[in-house]
């Protein structure tokens, strides 16, 4: 599959309606870049060559811990093929039409700019470009046309927690008008990648069969050194914490999910309170959400309001004990939506309970549907 490098971007310009756009995946050892991979394989096949690159950082952003030296040269499989793994540097985007990045924000920074010089589109997984005014922040049942105007040659993908609910408040608030979000974030040790999924496995391994969580302080002491990416235990207890310390005393996770819910919506002024908290979950995040509108709602139109929607499932009978958890629906596509409720002192607010899987359409799986989104105009 792999083939030499050649072209370039002008030369480029002129063929790409004649054959399927060449794609690169940078940071494809990782752990969202092997859940990338398989995705490819899933999807309709829109691609010509598939370059895989790794990251050039002794960690990379999804936490694999592989080093850059050891990933170059490896062989991954990719649609069925095995495809050798290269080394990051300008001349592995030569003759490539849209790369995939996901890796840290400072190889982002330095190397996003560089494959886009090239005539490249970007679609960069960090946080580096996120909130840059010339940088469209994209969910495509949301807001597929954002990626059509991108002056710097990159599209940014939204946080996973965020993209947990987006879609479904996306399509509640094209019928209703949202005006404000309170949410509550239940988060997955995968979100601080394989450091974070160890990490639980050692403390649940540590707690299984005691009577720990007890007495004050059992189980932190129980863990010792073992707290890996998080501040406090993560098994048997709950975490009231995700990112890093920003203003005020608010997280960096907690504000991402606000302005970028902000400007996917295209409502700079939306009111956002958000807390997040870290679960002993090991994939799929949940978010408990109070959302309020500017016109008056009901269940059974926000029943049928989501369940129309593309990439949302409602599962919501608790007389049944039917609900979204993360348990039932990691390695999903989807966004879960259960306990639907209309707020009992106020028809303009609905609360619902939201689940999705973070390494799929909280990475992975959007990244790819943004590719197909610019390889679909490319074609036109």
């Amino acid at each position: 599959m792999t083939t030499p490098f050649s072209g370039t971007a002008t030369g480029r310009a002129g063929d790409r309606a004649a054959r399927k756009p060449h794609l690169a995946v940078v940071g494809a050892t990782g752990a969202v870049g092997s859940v990338l991979l398989g995705i490819l394989s899933e999807r309709a096949d829109v691609w010509g060559e598939i370059r895989l690159i790794a990251a050039p950082s002794s960690q990379l952003r999804s936490g694999r811990g592989d080093s850059h030296s050891r990933s170059a040269g490896r062989k991954l499989t990719v649609r069925g093929e095995e495809v050798e793994v290269l080394a990051l540097s300008e001349e592995v985007f030569d003759g490539i039409d849209i790369a995939m990045f996901d890796v840290p924000d400072e190889v982002a920074v330095q190397w996003a700019p560089v494959a886009a010089a090239k005539g490249v589109v970007v679609v960069d997984n960090s946080a580096a470009f996120r909130l840059d005014p010339d940088v469209p922040l994209v969910v495509p049942e949301v807001n597929a046309h954002a990626a059509r105007v991108r002056p710097r040659g990159i599209v940014a993908n939204p946080n996973c927690t965020t993209l947990s609910m987006i879609v479904a408040l996306g399509a509640l608030h094209a019928e209703y008008g949202l005006s404000e979000l309170v949410v509550s974030s239940y988060q997955a040790a995968s979100e601080a990648g394989t450091a974070g999924v160890d990490t639980l496995r050692s403390q649940l391994a540590a707690v299984s069969g005691t009577e720990l969580g007890t007495t004050p302080g059992d189980v932190r002491r129980a863990m010792g050194d073992t707290l890996g990416p998080f501040p406090a235990p993560v098994a048997l207890n709950v975490v009231p914490w995700a990112g890093s310390l920003q203003e005020d005393g608010w997280s960096s996770e907690e504000l991402k999910v606000r302005n970028e819910s902000r400007k996917i919506l295209g409502l700079p002024a939306l009111r956002v309170s958000v807390t997040c908290v870290r679960v002993p979950v090991i994939t799929a995040h949940s978010l408990a959400v109070h959302a309020r509108f500017e016109n008056e709602v009901t269940v059974a139109g926000a029943h049928e309001i989501l369940a129309s929607a593309p990439g949302v499932v409602v599962c919501d009978d608790p007389e049944a004990g039917e609900f979204p958890t993360p348990a039932d629906v990691v390695g999903t596509d989807p966004t879960w939506v259960g306990r639907v409720r209309r707020s009992l002192d106020d028809p303009r607010a609905l609360e619902l309970f939201v689940c999705g899987d973070n390494l799929r359409k909280g990475a992975a799986l959007n990244t790819a549907q943004i590719a197909e989104v610019i390889a679909a105009d490319m074609a036109a």
